[in-house]
């Protein structure tokens, strides 16, 4: 794809015809989109920020998971954008122009894989590749209309790809329909030993985090689309821990791991930070350890707590986020405090490891609001072709 063909701001490269691929497979005729935080032989991998392109060598090796779909027959069409060192959720980029959500002009496409997102949605490729550590799959999936899946923690090799936080760092990918979602997934998650998640949960804590009445009503009708497929869901006992805490565990720990990733290179010199993130490195660097340690600890009773609730055949039917996404222009409070209510509900896949796929079932104020699937670890197959059932059922 040339660079002139890019209307949404999504790509920082084009295809120089350099990366080969196979001509036949499962992929093949398929058009592949690389979240600029992916190696990709021959090209540099700027993490989002400009000191760090400038830096850096061109990669002499692509990422492994990235090599898969290529041998697959995908095409490569060039880098997209990420948010800065991935550090955000909402694919405002101090640095470069906003990439556009054409399914909603207006509104941002969420991050930090915000090129990847927005390259799909606009039709600009079939399948593209990012990361999830806090959310940067299922967020701008839901936002752009889009079927994202963070895999369990560690299915999918993150070789080659630029670390934030590595204990919760996730492999992902976007695909606007649940055949190609499938045909990756085919490719990346290999088999798993079967299993049927055949009883459906609901968690009023999570529920309570959508924005208003009307994306309550919303909610209610996805569940009942999603009724059709699983059966009626039941209540689940509330979690010890409330969403609150468990926000705050995932900030700390995450805040700490990026700090440990990044914090020397950022204080080597002035990075130019963008507004959000700097702030967010600068709260990293005062975690200490003894507080990583000690939350880490009520990260495992928590994770404990929500397999037994799971068990093996559970699954969580929840919002992916509270809303539509947020204006680009609704200022920095606004995005500020909608993040936080955010990773209330994306800091539970997060902290335990296991899967989340979100599914494009609604619309709220216009605008695409996605309906969540978590599963117990190892779930990730039967998530997807849960999905697949989902947008059948949708219609």
């Amino acid at each position: 794809m040339s660079l002139a063909d890019d209307r949404v701001n999504a790509f920082l490269t084009g295809d120089d015809g350099a990366l080969p691929h196979a001509q036949a497979g499962p992929l093949a005729g398929l058009t592949l989109a690389v979240k600029d935080i992916f190696d990709v032989a021959g090209l540099p991998t700027g993490g989002g920020n400009p000191h760090r392109l400038a830096e850096a060598e061109p990669a002499v090796h692509t990422a492994p998971s990235l090599q898969k779909l290529l041998d697959a027959g995908a095409r490569f069409v060039g880098k997209t954008q990420t948010d800065e060192l991935t550090f955000s959720l909402m694919g405002q980029n101090a640095h470069y122009p906003e990439p556009v959500n054409t399914a909603a002009p207006g509104r941002v496409t969420g991050g930090s894989s915000s090129g990847s997102a927005a390259a799909v949605a606009a039709g600009l490729a079939d399948i593209a590749l990012g990361s999830d550590t806090g959310g940067s799959i299922r967020a701008p999936a839901s936002f752009c209309g889009l079927i994202g899946l963070r895999p369990t923690h560690g299915r999918v090799s993150l070789g080659g790809a630029m670390p934030l936080a590595p204990s919760f760092d996730t492999f992902g990918w976007f695909a606007k329909d649940a055949a190609t979602y499938a045909k990756v997934a085919d490719v990346l998650l290999g088999t798993e030993a079967e299993i049927r998640l055949t009883r459906p949960l609901r968690l009023p804590a999570l529920e309570a985090l959508v924005l208003g009445t009307g994306e309550a009503s919303e909610l209610e009708r996805m569940l009942g689309i999603a009724a059709t497929v699983l059966g009626g869901a039941t209540l689940a006992p509330a979690l010890p821990t409330s969403t609150e805490e468990l926000y705050w565990c995932f900030r700390k720990i995450q805040a700490f791991e990026a700090w440990a990733t990044h914090g020397a290179w950022i204080a080597a010199r002035d990075r130019g930070l963008g507004p959000g993130v700097k702030e967010r490195f600068e709260y990293g660097s005062t975690i200490d350890r003894a507080t990583y340690e000690a939350e880490n600890s009520a990260r495992a009773e928590f994770t404990k707590a929500f397999a037994d609730l799971l068990g093996d055949d559970g699954v969580l039917v929840m919002p992916t986020v509270p809303g539509a996404a947020p204006l680009r222009d609704a200022g920095f409070n606004a995005i500020q405090a909608y993040r936080e209510r955010a990773l209330q509900l994306l800091c539970l896949s997060g902290l335990s490891g296991f899967p989340q796929i979100t599914v494009p079932l609604g619309t709220a104020e216009g605008a695409p609001f996605g309906l969540s699937l978590l599963g117990p670890a190892g779930s990730d197959r039967a998530l997807v072709q849960l999905a697949s059932e989902l947008m059948a059922a949708k219609g």
